[in-house]
Parts: C-alpha cells; structure tokens; sequence
C-alpha cells in the first residue's frame, strides 16, 4: 500500500513538473511576443495617437502583387519616412465564393473571421508585416466585419440561428444591393460572444494594435461596449467606427467619421455652400461626443474612391486646399492609397486594379503636412490640441479665418473656400502679431483694418513667432 502511494506521488510530482514547464514555455513565447517592441508596452492610446494620422491601405490594389510581403517590401519604409504613424488594412480575411461580386470580391464579405485571405499571403507573411509596423514604431490595425459574413462562412450552415431571417426561415442580406452578404443576427448571445473571441484572436495571435469597425453603426451598441470591455482587459488598443452616432463614442471606440465635414467640402467644393457654412458647422455642431473623442477628417477612402468619385472629381481645383484644412482643423487626417500619387481614378471594388504611383507628386505634400501637426501642439488630436477660434473678418462668405492655441504654440490659419479672388480685412485687434508662414518660411505680419488677398482656394498656415 505504501509503495502505491509514493508511486502515486512521484507520478503526480512528474505531471506537476512537466505542465509547469509547458506553461512557462507559453509564459516565455508570450511574453517573447508582446515585448518585441515598444508598441505592445503601451498603457494610453490617446496618449500615444495624439498627434497621430491615419492611412488606408488597399493591399489588393497597392502592388502588382497584391500581397503583405510586396507591401511591406517595396512601400513600408516609404511610408515611414512620410511620417504615417497608424495604418489601417482594410480586411485582411478569406473572401467569400458564394454569390461573389466581381472576379475577386469584396473585401467585406468575410469567409472565416480568424483566417488570413491566401491571395495576400500566408499567417506568417502577416505576422511579418506586423512586426514590421512596430519595428518602424508605427500601429497597425484592421479592418473588422461585424454586421454581416460571406454566405459561405462556416456559420451560416453550422449557426444558421445567428443570422437574420424571414418569415420562411430563409436567411437574408442586410441590405438589398448587398447580395453577396448575410445579415448577422445580434438577439442571439452565441454569436456575440463568439464574435467578441474572433476579435479578441487578432489582438492576441498577431498583436494587432485595434480596428477600423465596418459599418459600425448597424450594430447594436451594446454589443461594441461587451466588445470593448474584452478587449481592456487586454493592452490598450484603438477602435475606429464608420459611424457618427454619439452614444458609440462614450464607452467602445476612440474615433469616429466626420462625415459631416467631408460631405461639406465636397457642397464648397461644388460652390453649393460657403466658407460660412463651413464655419457655421464647426461652431455649432450638429452631434457632441466627450472630450476624448477624436474624429477622423477625410478627403477620400475607399468607398468615396470608388462609389462617389475620387477627389479630382469632387473637387478638382480644391483639393490641396481641403488637404491642408484636414491636418489643421480638430481631428485625425487620413490619407488613402495613392492619395500621395494623385490617383486620379476610381478604383475597382471587385477587381485587381493596381495604383499607378508614378513618382509619388504629392509624396513631399503630404509629409510636410504630417510634420506640420507634429511639430504644433495646438493642432494635435481630440484634448491634446487647442481650440479653434474663428476669427471675424470682412469676407466671411468666401474665406475662412481661425486660430488655435496650445500652451505657447499659435497656429493662425487662412484660407480662401471659393473660385474666385477674395480680398479681406480683419475685425479683431488681437490678431496682430508677427507670424512665419509654414509652407514659404517667410516672416509676415497681419494687422486689423489692412486689406489682404488670396487667390481662388489659396490657403496659408501662420506660426506666431514666439
């Protein structure tokens, strides 16, 4: 009897001993793979995204290859030098078969939600060019599908209860045109909880560093709260909406779309609307979100690209000009995929249609831009900059004229919103000062009562000398 105990013994000291030394092996892996870099030791990701920008990459359309190793490869250092600091994948997911638009799909119509689409390379290839972003000191996130999946994910036949249906039992798209889709069912807990895994997957396989949310808007709110609290309690990440709704902002995501903005300029842009509309809205916004919100400012994405006209057609002689404005009014600009080499064409949502990148005519542009809201802690994102203060002037119809300040730093802007030459005065005292215009280096002065000119959609960015 005796010596069947202390048999028993050893063989549960043996087991004891081999799982420890299983467990401190995945300790060490883990540990080995969330301090490879400074990113993963990151505690505040409004601290960190502060005077952040955003960029939006098209892997399918950025290289002739279309895949995270061409990227990484021939572009990623381009776009450090640049000065992009978060990028944005749009879905990096298996594409569905079933009931496929085009010869390769929409992105949006996700096969497997923990699965990496083959056509852009291997999970190893997306590790890669993970690390690759952290390395750079850049964060990267992806895009996430959660309204609706591909109808031929594993779930429509192994859950059909998680998806929406009609009164025959059939599941259905969550919007007629959208036939490639099926529409999620959010009543049931199963499939929230197994969605909140899926996102969780990404965070802690790859580590990611958050996510673009698709649509974020037709999904409940409660769901993304669930979602966001999951992910806390991981380490911080950063959670963008394609939505404007407040109550999104108060607890689940750090960014939102200002669409209201985008769809302003393009009004200008088209002389439907003026510099006083402009300002108008920023003064007396139509929504309010909590002072850490952040709202993303766009000239073009991938859907204005391709569904509504690049920003050539929507505002051909303006565009610069709404560039600039994006960098320096509150938010967090974002540049889409060859945006830097004057993409001049709407691309294919379906199909391989490669960017022509030419000799990237807009690359030191937008490089001085981004070091433009670097370098001035007044146009930082969301508390971390000044507020704007728009400045009275003679001509409030076609230009538009505002500070902000931050601390010692004043950035005074100028611009004139319309097609034509506009001259103006100032109305207020306290403008006069000595400035250094950004984009000339020259010294200039402003002075109540003195009349300046600005040619159509010339724009100036001023720094009060201190």
């Amino acid at each position: 009897m005796k010596k069947n105990i202390l048999t028993t013994i050893i063989l549960f000291l043996l087991i004891g001993i081999i799982l420890t030394s299983c467990k401190n092996t995945h300790s060490n892996n883990k540990e080995t793979n969330t301090t490879k870099d400074s990113i993963t030791k990151i505690t505040n990701m409004l601290e960190r995204t502060k005077h952040s920008n955003i960029y939006e990459v098209n892997i399918r359309q950025y290289t002739p290859e279309g895949t995270f190793k061409a990227f990484e490869e021939k572009h990623l250092d381009r776009l450090q030098k640049m000065g992009v600091d978060i990028l944005w994948l749009m879905p990096v997911q298996p594409i569905g078969k079933k009931e496929r638009k085009g010869e390769m799909g929409s992105y949006y119509s996700v096969q497997d939600y923990i699965g990496v689409n083959p056509e852009f390379g291997t999970e190893q290839d997306f590790q890669d060019l993970v690390d690759a972003v952290h390395k750079r000191g850049m964060l990267l996130i992806i895009d996430w599908v959660a309204n609706h999946s591909a109808w031929d994910n594993a779930w429509v036949t192994d859950h059909p209860d998680w998806y929406v249906q009609d009164s025959t039992g059939a599941i259905i798209a969550p919007v007629p045109d959208w036939t490639d889709v099926a529409d999620l069912n959010y009543d049931n807990e199963d499939m929230r909880n197994e969605m909140i895994k899926s996102l969780q997957f990404w965070v802690e396989t790859y580590d990611i560093d958050g996510f673009r949310c698709d649509v974020a808007g037709m999904v409940p709110t409660y769901f993304w709260n669930d979602a966001r609290t999951e992910l806390n309690k991981g380490r911080p990440i950063f959670m963008l909406a394609e939505a404007n709704d407040e109550e999104l902002m108060e607890m689940a995501f750090d960014m939102n779309y200002n669409w209201d903005s985008h769809h302003l300029m393009n009004d200008i842009a088209k002389g439907e609307k003026n510099a006083g509309n402009m300002r108008g809205y920023i003064e007396t916004p139509p929504r309010h979100f909590n002072e850490n919100t952040c709202r993303m400012v766009f000239t073009s994405n991938h859907d204005e690209n391709s569904w509504n006209g690049t920003e050539f057609e929507r505002m051909p002689d303006s565009y610069k000009t709404w560039a600039v404005f994006s960098f320096v009014i509150p938010g967090m600009p974002l540049i889409y995929s060859g945006q830097e080499s004057e993409l001049d064409r709407r691309l294919k949502f379906f199909d391989k249609d490669e960017i022509d990148w030419k000799d990237y005519p807009l690359g030191d542009f937008y490089t001085k831009l981004i070091t433009l809201k670097k370098e001035n802690e007044a146009l930082w994102n969301g508390k971390f900059g000044g507020g704007i203060h728009f400045i009275n002037t003679s001509n409030g119809e076609q230009t538009i004229t505002f500070k902000r300040k931050k601390d010692d730093n004043t950035v005074l802007v100028e611009m004139n919103l319309s097609n034509k030459e506009a001259t103006f005065n100032y109305m207020e005292k306290d403008v006069e000062r000595t400035y250094t215009d950004y984009f000339t280096g020259e010294k200039t002065t402003r002075k109540p009562h003195e009349h300046y000119t600005l040619a159509p959609w010339e724009y100036k960015v001023l720094i009060l000398d201190k």
